[in-house]
């Protein structure tokens, strides 16, 4: 089908792109060579520039602001069901403390603390928890649109097969978090027991104290590697629990995350420009710049797909070569731009031949006048 809309048909001639664990394809990094990998590494840092991935964090940062408080709602909902909520609230709270940046921390501490002391119950927890997964989508949806981006392919999925894909992912996160709140609240009293048990005392509270930090990294990571699969339209080579571009986008966020803490603390002036809202903005800067991760993170992945495609042999220097998993969205779509294309014809044709009858009619009525003044002057 001919079509006006080069990403469609880009994406529309992807149907017949290699399968995405084509046995062609090396499998492991060792396998990748200096080249391919220096490779990787440039055009990761051009296509994050020229995808504008700053701009796509900055509305990631406008949908998570508004999910965030959604998805706490659906967290401590099913925390408070196992009579966790406020535990689990004083553990969350105590890691984003000494994560977050300056007075990131501030902007949730009173929703956190007034969700975790109302937890619904019955029919209101349920219904609760249904609204608050629906919304908190709303930054899946988002980040599936920047995926698309960054995989250089049209949204072929119809919404009917979307949105239940997206809100699945949610729920998946949602029940991690949920998973990770109580593993922090339940483990603490359990390691004291078992240090009582064991006659250790305090070490092995003191051990889990360092432990939890990896827990909660492995969550961030299921989490990444979950937002990496599902969401792109392209489909993707076999599911990896923690892909390179997780790894690396982790990594940047925690690097981000100590300079950003510095500079708050030692080189800027929120408080005195933005006074009570200082807390506000510095969180908003923060969430900004972990969306820029998440996105590197992306870039690198389908970069190191572009050059295990390359290295195999597929032409995928202009365009990544992923078959979509759907196309039925962006088929519509390109027939309904066809139309359009079709109607605006139409009418440049039908006006174009009624100016053109005009001008000749002009033309006529010019030469006739013309034609009589000649005679009236061999009259004369």
């Amino acid at each position: 089908m001919a079509t006006s809309n080069p990403s469609a048909a880009s994406t529309n001639e992807k149907q017949g792109a290699p399968d995405p664990d084509d046995a062609r394809k090396p499998d492991s990094p060792t396998d990748i060579k200096k080249r391919s990998w220096k490779y990787v590494f440039t055009k990761t840092i051009r296509e994050f520039s020229s995808d504008q991935c700053t701009d796509i964090a900055a509305s990631l940062t406008y949908y998570f602001v508004l999910a965030l408080f959604p998805a706490l709602i659906a967290v401590f909902s099913l925390l408070g069901v196992i009579g966790q909520g406020q535990s689990a609230a004083d553990a969350i709270l105590g890691i984003v403390d000494e994560a977050a940046p300056g007075g990131a921390s501030d902007v949730i501490r009173g929703p956190i603390e007034q969700f975790a002391s109302s937890p619904a119950a019955g029919f209101a927890l349920v219904s609760g928890l249904l609204v608050a997964i629906w919304s908190a989508s709303g930054y899946v949806g988002a980040f599936s649109r920047g995926m698309n981006r960054i995989y250089e392919i049209e949204e072929g999925r119809p919404f009917w097969k979307l949105k239940p894909q997206q809100l699945l992912v949610t729920l998946i996160a949602i029940v991690l978090i949920a998973i990770a709140g109580v593993i922090l609240v339940i483990s603490g009293p359990v390691t004291e027991a078992i240090g009582g048990a064991l006659g250790l005392g305090e070490t092995v509270t003191t051990i889990w104290s360092i432990a939890k930090w990896p827990v909660l990294a492995f969550v961030i990571v299921l989490v990444v590697a979950v937002l990496y699969y599902a969401t792109p339209n392209a489909k993707q080579p076999k599911f990896r629990w923690m892909s390179m571009g997780a790894f690396l986008a982790i990594l940047v966020l925690a690097i981000a995350t100590v300079g950003f803490g510095f500079y708050v603390a030692n080189f800027s002036n929120y408080d005195k420009t933005y006074g009570s809202l200082a807390g506000v903005i510095i969180f908003l800067l923060w969430i900004w710049i972990a969306n820029n991760a998440l996105l590197f993170g992306a870039e690198f992945d389908a970069e190191l797909e572009r050059g295990r495609q390359l290295q195999a042999g597929i032409a995928a220097e202009r365009e990544l070569q992923l078959p979509p998993r759907d196309t039925k969205r962006s088929d519509k779509a390109a027939d309904k731009e066809e139309q359009d294309v079709a109607e605006g014809r139409r009418i440049r044709l039908q006006h174009g031949d009624e100016r053109a009858e005009g001008a000749g009619e002009r033309t006529g009525r010019s030469r006739h006048r013309d034609d009589a003044g000649d005679d009236d002057t061999r009259g004369r």
